[in-house]
C-alpha cells in the first residue's frame, strides 16, 4: 500500500465539479495532502470560495469555470490547468445532477439532459485526457456514481441512477483497460452524504415520495467522504463506497437479486422508503 502522503505530494489534480458538496470536500483533502489542485465548476463563485478556502490553509489552488457537457470548455479547463501547473497526475469526474418523478412523467429531454451531464460529461473528460495519461503510463481517473447505480431502490430518481450505474460499469472497464499500463481507476460511490444536492431537485410527479438506500445507513459529511476516498485511492482501491456496510446489502441482492428487488417492493407497500435517519435529527 503506498502512503497517502506520497500519492499527493506534489500531484497535479483537476476536480470537476469541485466547487461544492463532495467535490470541494474531495479537493480540500487532496490539497491538504500536498497536492495541486484546478478547481473547475460551472459555479465559478464557488470554484473560487474553495480555491481561496485551500490556498488559506497553505495550499496551492486555482478555480476554473467549466462545463462538462462541451468538449470545448473541458479542453479548455484542461489547458489552463496545464499551464498553470503542467502535466495532470489525477483527474476528477463529480459533476451530476438528479430528478424526481415517475418515470411516464418525464420528458425524453430530461432523461437526455442526465444522461449528458452525468454520463457523458465524465466521458467527455476521460477521452479528453486519457490519450495524454497513456503516453506517460502513469495518472489517476477518479469518476464519481452513487449508491443509486450499485443497486435497486432510487426508482423515483431512474434518470439518475441509470447514469450512476453507467460510471460504475465505465470506470471498472477502464480499470480493467488502463491499470495494466500504470493508470489507476477508482470509482467514488457515495451513499447518504449531507449536502444540498436533493434540494435542488425537480419533481416531475405531484407527491412523488422519494426513496432510499435504507435506514441502516449512517448520514455521513462531506469531509468524511474525501478522507474515505484518499486513503482508497492510495491504497490501489477500484471502487470505493462512502459506507462499506453496502457491501452486505450487495451480498443480499446477490444471493437472489428478484427476491431483492420484491423485498423492496414490500418494504415501500409498508411504507417504509429507506431513508437513513440523522443522529440527533
Amino acid at each position: 500500500m503506498e502512503s497517502a502522503a506520497r500519492h499527493f505530494q506534489d500531484k497535479n489534480a483537476l476536480g470537476f465539479g469541485g466547487g461544492k458538496g463532495i467535490g470541494k470536500a474531495v479537493v480540500v483533502e487532496w490539497a491538504r495532502r500536498g497536492a495541486r489542485v484546478a478547481i473547475a465548476d460551472i459555479d465559478l463563485a464557488a470554484a473560487r470560495e474553495t480555491s481561496a478556502e485551500i490556498v488559506s490553509l497553505g495550499g496551492c489552488a486555482i478555480a476554473l469555470e467549466a462545463d462538462v457537457t462541451s468538449e470545448a470548455s473541458i479542453s479548455a479547463a484542461i489547458a489552463e490547468t496545464e499551464a498553470v501547473f503542467g502535466d495532470i497526475d489525477i483527474l476528477m469526474n463529480n459533476v451530476g445532477a438528479a430528478l424526481n418523478g415517475n418515470p411516464e412523467d418525464i420528458p425524453l429531454s430530461e432523461w437526455m439532459r442526465i444522461t449528458d451531464l452525468n454520463y457523458l460529461g465524465t466521458v467527455r473528460a476521460v477521452t479528453a485526457l486519457l490519450p495524454k495519461m497513456l503516453a506517460r503510463g502513469t495518472g489517476h481517473i477518479v469518476n464519481t456514481a452513487s449508491f443509486a447505480g450499485l443497486y435497486p431502490y432510487a426508482a423515483s430518481r431512474m434518470p439518475y441512477a441509470a447514469s450512476k450505474a453507467a460510471v460504475i460499469a465505465l470506470s471498472e472497464s477502464l480499470a480493467l483497460y488502463l491499470e495494466p499500463q500504470g493508470i489507476r481507476v477508482s470509482c467514488l460511490i457515495p451513499g447518504p452524504v449531507v449536502t444540498d444536492f436533493m434540494a435542488s431537485m425537480t419533481s416531475w410527479t405531484k407527491d412523488c415520495p422519494i426513496r432510499g438506500p435504507g435506514s441502516e445507513f449512517k448520514v455521513m459529511m462531506p469531509a468524511e467522504v474525501g478522507v474515505v476516498l484518499a486513503d482508497a485511492m492510495a491504497a490501489g482501491q477500484i471502487l470505493v463506497p462512502s459506507d462499506d456496510a453496502v457491501w452486505k446489502t450487495l451480498e443480499q441482492w446477490a444471493k437472489s437479486p428478484d427476491r431483492f428487488i420484491k423485498g423492496k417492493i414490500d418494504d415501500f407497500a409498508r411504507g417504509e422508503a429507506g431513508m437513513p435517519v440523522i443522529a440527533n435529527a
